[in-house]
């Protein structure tokens, strides 16, 4: 009987190899990529954690328009893992996109990572083709300020509608997203010879017995899920699933509470689903740290459930901060709109080594998942960024808040031994939170 069952784990563990194939949760810090390194893997093999520096997480030159003097009269200028090789294994990258009056983005699709994109100067008109049999075109206009996502491996296209250049900043939910550029006829005036698709295979036993190690979200099953946290769907009757003893037990079914959120109707979705209006709106930042985050995750885009990527602005007035802090489910990375922040991040222990850089207009700078990390405006005018984070619910943790501010409070003579000062000063500082 033994014997059976350690050969059932095996061929459980082979099967379930073949799908777990993208980055699991990270080993460590950051894997700066070495494209010159002697081992094929997955993406890029990691460089010398000791030889790495801010240059790594660093690029510059967002700011400057693409030459948009061509068939299509777009541009798209890439910051991915091919010029930041910080990016590697975090799963997240940054474009801007040029677009001509009247010039296209054609159809196409990146077949491993979902977009979220703002528009930063002009109008376009944009949208996203679902999957057969259904084919259903999604479309939106956009304005300054204005955001819409593209799902993952679909079809999508943007327009600039207008007499003058239009400028977008788009994210993407992988460090090396891929491209693929389809034609059809989607749209009057976009006229291509053909469209094509790429099937999504999914192996239900494959699911079933894989299922139970894996927490995250495993690859789409459809094309979208937009949530629906308040209907009847928020709550799913799924059945439970044992492995003991070498077999699979199917238990009673029993209401759970779904990671994330549940689905609502796709024949509902519409287009606002995917869309945020106003992040080209300037934010108080009379507060205490000088500065104001504006989010944009699946509580305001309800579209991005499952979709793992969010966006923010942040605004900063002069000598503001954005304290430090950490995303628990994200990577995020940083371009400046207008001004000169410092920023960095810190490597964990024993290092606790600080990475930091300096960034004026259109810089860009990557923070590593679960590291601490922060900006400070070091000039005398307002500043502004846009970031975007690996994760549709990336979560925040400022460390002042949660160690002086948590409810009920950290005992203050664990924080004064802690931070090796007398129980007074602890008394202090967490009066202020």
């Amino acid at each position: 009987m033994a014997s059976h069952n350690l050969l059932f784990f095996g061929i459980l563990i082979a099967i379930c190899s073949v799908v777990l194939a993208s980055d699991s949760s990270p080993l460590q810090d950051f894997c700066v990529a070495d494209p010159n390194g002697p081992v094929l893997v997955n993406g890029h093999a990691c460089k010398d954690p000791k030889l790495v520096q801010a240059n790594d997480f660093f690029l510059s030159g967002l700011h400057l328009p693409g030459d948009t003097s061509n068939a299509v009269g777009s541009k798209v200028t890439p910051a991915t893992v091919a010029q930041i090789p910080g990016l590697n294994t975090l799963g997240i990258s940054l474009v801007r996109v040029d677009y001509a009056p009247w010039g296209i983005n054609p159809p196409h699709t990146h077949p491993r990572a979902t977009e979220i994109l703002t528009v930063i100067e002009g109008t376009l008109e944009v949208g996203f083709v679902t999957s057969n049999p259904e084919n259903r075109l999604i479309t939106k206009k956009l304005v300054k300020g204005d955001v819409f996502v593209f799902p993952v491996g679909l079809v999508h296209f943007q327009r600039n509608v207008g007499y003058t250049n239009a400028v977008a900043i788009a994210a993407l939910s992988s460090q090396n997203p891929g491209l693929f550029l389809s034609s059809a006829r989607l749209l009057d005036g976009l006229v291509y010879e053909s469209l094509a698709f790429v099937p999504l295979a999914v192996e239900g036993l494959l699911i079933a017995t894989c299922s139970v190690s894996i927490a995250s979200d495993s690859s789409p099953l459809q094309d979208f899920c937009v949530s629906y946290p308040y209907g009847p769907g928020s709550w799913m009757k799924v059945l439970g699933i044992q492995i003991m003893e070498g077999l699979i037990n199917f238990a009673s079914s029993e209401d759970v509470l779904v990671n994330g959120q549940a689905c609502k109707d796709p024949k509902l979705a519409q287009a606002n689903d995917f869309f945020f209006s106003g992040l080209h709106l300037p934010r108080d930042t009379s507060n205490p740290v000088g500065s104001k985050v504006t989010p944009v995750n699946i509580a305001q885009i309800p579209g991005l459930n499952t979709l793992g990527i969010s966006m923010a602005r942040i605004d900063y007035a002069p000598s503001g901060i954005n304290p430090p802090h950490t995303h628990p489910r994200a990577t995020e990375i940083l371009t400046v709109i207008e001004g000169r922040l410092e920023v960095g991040f810190v490597a964990s222990n024993p290092e606790n080594k600080l990475f930091t850089k300096v960034l004026k207009e259109g810089d860009i700078f990557v923070f590593p998942e679960g590291l601490v990390h922060f900006q400070r405006n070091n000039v005398h005018g307002n500043a502004v960024a846009i970031a975007a984070l690996s994760s549709q619910n990336p979560g925040v943790i400022t460390v002042a808040n949660a160690v002086f501010g948590s409810n009920p409070a950290i005992p203050n003579d664990l924080l004064a031994k802690s931070f090796q000062v007398d129980n007074k000063t602890i008394d202090v500082i967490q009066a202020k939170f």
